[in-house]
C-alpha cells in the first residue's frame, strides 16, 4: 500500500509526464531528421512498413526512457 501514499503517487505522475514529454520530443526530432513526413506517410498513404518501423522506434525510445527514469 506504499504506492498509495501522496508522495509516491505524485512522484509517479511526475515521472510519467516527464517520460511522455521526452518521448514526444524524441519522436518530433526523428520526424524532423527524416526526409519525409512520417505522420503523413503513415496516416494518409497507409504505409504499413513505415508504421512498423516507427512502432519499433517508439518501443525502443520508451524502453530507454523507462530505464532512465527507473
Amino acid at each position: 500500500m506504499e504506492w498509495l501514499k501522496p508522495a509516491a503517487f505524485l512522484g509517479s505522475i511526475l515521472y510519467a509526464v516527464i517520460g511522455v514529454a521526452i518521448f514526444w520530443l524524441c519522436f518530433v526530432l526523428i520526424d524532423k531528421i527524416t526526409p519525409h513526413d512520417l505522420w503523413g506517410e503513415i496516416v494518409e498513404k497507409q504505409n504499413r512498413a513505415l508504421g512498423m518501423v516507427v512502432a519499433a522506434m517508439c518501443l525502443g525510445i520508451s524502453i530507454i526512457v523507462a530505464a532512465a527514469i527507473h
